[in-house]
């Protein structure tokens, strides 16, 4: 089976990132990570990529007048690649529907909530704040409504007495990279269908 061409958007350190290389390197992960854009500058997930001889570049948005200026870099990179699945790994921007509709279905995230619960930036610190006793992430498709699209998983993370926004976050990111991965991975094989605002894991497949 040849192997899927993911490009991977990612903001900041890009754990998630390396836990979808260290996937594909363990021989679990039927894909390609063809190219990872940041907008931040010497951001550490470039150079994650970098040191596994993936191509990373720099994709600032104040180089550009626009946001569908810097969209357009962003969907021009990811094309010349040829990215078949776009993947947000910590990408700490919201995307228009220009970007979107370069990529229909296509375009996954991992969220440190659990959907519909907390969207947005900081989402344990919402999750504290707010009181709840238990919080974790989800990997969903995106479209035009923030941190909305259909959900494709979630897993549970219990709060515990005394967390802090950093320890529930150290935890919650564990499972983050073991969904991340395997959500890809169904997605590889064909075992996930949208149907409305809902997603169905087939346990067939291509």
């Amino acid at each position: 089976m040849s192997k899927m061409k993911i490009g991977v958007l990612a903001s900041g350190r890009g754990s998630n990132l390396q836990a979808v290389m260290d996937q594909i390197a363990d021989c679990k992960l039927d894909a390609e990570i063809v190219v990872v854009l940041s907008d931040k500058e010497n951001s550490f997930a470039l150079k994650r990529a970098q040191g596994k001889g993936i191509t990373g570049i720099t994709v600032l948005k104040n180089a550009f007048t626009s946001q569908i200026e810097f969209e357009t870099a962003l969907v021009e990179n990811l094309k010349k690649y040829g990215t078949e699945l776009v993947v947000l790994a910590g990408f700490m921007r919201v995307l228009s529907s220009y970007f979107i509709q370069q990529f229909p279905n296509r375009i996954i995230n991992i969220h440190p909530s659990l959907l519909p619960s907390f969207p947005g930036l900081h989402a344990q610190k919402q999750a504290l704040e707010y009181g709840v006793k238990f919080s974790g992430c989800t990997v969903h498709f995106v479209n035009e409504e923030v941190d909305g699209g259909p959900i494709i998983s979630q897993a549970l993370v219990s709060v515990i007495e005394g967390d802090t926004e950093e320890s529930l976050a150290d935890r919650i990111l564990v499972e983050e990279h073991r969904l991340l991965p395997e959500a890809i991975q169904n997605f590889i094989l064909g075992k996930i269908e949208i149907q409305g605002r809902k997603t169905v894991i087939r346990k067939g497949g291509k």
